[in-house]
């Protein structure tokens, strides 16, 4: 029964729940089992929550679409009154803090009836785009123990991708969804800013960059996790457009014709783009038009405005510091050097000396790029706009792990972060939703996304493409050879 679990993805999990054919106990004790025998090797899952999931499933349960169903929480958020809650770092490490209050996030994966098994491993407050944190050391890559699982949703990206767990919990600042979703050959949907609640502690006007999701296997299990996931809760300050409908009602629905654009070239200018990715998307544009839809090569060009990077850096700088203060108040005491991670510190320094004026020229700055590039998905002088935009969702396929650490020159690792993808930050400072489509593999096995953007709240559009390719082209049954 193990083995033919591991198989199935969320949705059919729940079915079997749902017809009496699978306890929800059976279904979390082999999530259990499968945790237990590849978390040595891979090093996924830093909080074990394993005798708590297999009572839990025992009780009663929620009777939601994933009544019974086993899922993996990252360590960044999605936090759980008087559990661990240490993002990454060593101070909450050491100092063994427990969450004082649950997210509505949580809630909202508890209400659906999923049965949390444990936490993922993450980057230090989710800095960079892989899982190497001093704190709880590096997360592995199932198709490859040498590379990356990219991040900061790496460790739940890569439980999924070996089997551990049908679907986990992601969250996306900077593309912290996309990337390890493309490092691991799974699917992952940034939705849009306001769709998912970042309460009680967060929110979309102080933290507009993030926004929480998960990382799955399958287009459907992805939808219906979103409908679970997408309650407003009271006082939410930004709240997306109400699709027409359930989105798991878009999976298997024809989107029509579609115009699609394409970029295939770094428009930041930090670095080339290898060519497997831009194979990957010369493979996914293809496919597009065997499928019916119109591509051609345009773009929006303001997404090549140079000033980007620092848009979003003094975004994500002072976003920074305001989490350490957060993680100060947490363990009780000021944070020095030896607290945080050496990028972390010089990052928390440039974080802490950006004034207020600065901060709201940031945000003005990041309001008009939004215009700017999301102006070319609208009709304008008097023609259609673009359906949708194809690009590469990283530069390289994943890369060796330590690439983005420099012990002389920390900053480095965060510019060498901002080579490897530079197509997924600009549309958390747009706040469209973005999704990474796993349709390539290299020579060697590794894993290689395509990117998709829609206009903002048009996440249903992108369900029905994703639907469509995967119906096209199917990756399920590919699988790393390191598997549960």
């Amino acid at each position: 029964m193990t083995d033919e679990l591991t198989h199935l993805d969320a949705t059919a999990q729940a079915d079997l729940v749902r017809r009496g054919e699978v306890t929800p106990s059976e279904l979390v004790e082999a999530a259990v089992r499968k945790a237990e025998a590849i978390n040595p090797s891979l090093n996924l899952v830093i909080h074990e929550r394993y005798d708590a999931a297999v009572e839990r499933a025992r009780g009663s349960l929620p009777d939601g679409p994933f009544r019974g169903v086993p899922i993996l929480f990252k360590d960044l958020m999605c936090a759980v009154a008087g559990e661990p809650h240490h993002r990454g770092n060593q101070a909450l490490r050491d100092a063994q803090f427990v969450s004082r209050h649950t997210d509505d996030l949580a809630q909202r994966f508890f209400d659906a009836g999923f049965v949390c098994i444990g936490r993922t491993n993450t980057p230090e407050f989710g800095l960079v785009p892989t899982t190497e944190p001093h704190a709880y050391g590096p997360s592995r890559n199932p198709w490859d123990p040498t590379r990356t699982t990219g991040g900061s949703s790496g460790g739940s990206a890569a439980a999924v991708a070996s089997g551990i767990v049908p679907v986990a919990h992601a969250n996306d600042g900077g593309g912290s969804i996309r990337i390890p979703a493309s490092c691991n050959g799974r699917f992952g949907l940034k939705p849009s800013r306001g769709r998912t609640s970042m309460g009680p502690m967060g929110g979309h006007l102080t933290n507009p960059l993030v926004v929480e999701g998960c990382v799955s296997t399958s287009v459907r299990d992805t939808a219906a996790v979103l409908d679970a996931l997408s309650v407003p809760a009271p006082g939410q300050p930004v709240i997306a457009p109400p699709p027409a409908r359930p989105f798991a009602s878009e999976v298997g629905v024809d989107p029509g014709r579609l115009r699609i654009g394409v970029l295939r070239s770094n428009p930041l200018g930090t670095g080339d783009v290898d060519a497997e990715c831009v194979g990957a998307v010369d493979g996914a544009a293809a496919l597009l038009e065997s499928l019916g839809h119109v591509v051609d090569s345009d773009w929006p060009k303001a997404f090549e405005d140079p000033a980007v990077v620092g848009y979003f850096s003094a975004l994500w700088d002072a976003g920074l510091a305001a989490e350490v203060a957060i993680a100060q108040a947490d363990v009780g005491r000021e944070f020095g050097p030896n607290d945080v991670e050496p990028l972390t510190w010089e990052m928390l320094e440039s974080g802490r000396g950006i004034s207020a004026q600065q901060l709201l020229e940031a945000v003005e700055s990041m309001q008009r790029f939004g215009r700017d590039v999301s102006s070319w998905w609208l009709p304008f002088d008097g023609s259609r706009g673009y359906d949708l935009l194809l690009t590469p969702t990283l530069a390289e396929p994943p890369v060796p792990l330590g690439t983005f650490e420099d012990a002389e020159v920390p900053i480095l690792g965060f510019l060498r972060a901002a080579a490897f993808a530079p197509f997924c930050a600009g549309f958390n400072l747009t706040g469209q939703p973005a999704v990474t489509v796993p349709l390539h593999w290299t020579e060697s096995g590794l894993p290689v996304g395509v990117q998709l953007v829609a206009a903002y709240g048009r996440e249903d559009l992108l369900i029905r493409v994703s639907a469509q390719l995967e119906a096209a082209q199917p990756w399920a049954d590919r699988r790393p050879s390191l598997r549960a």
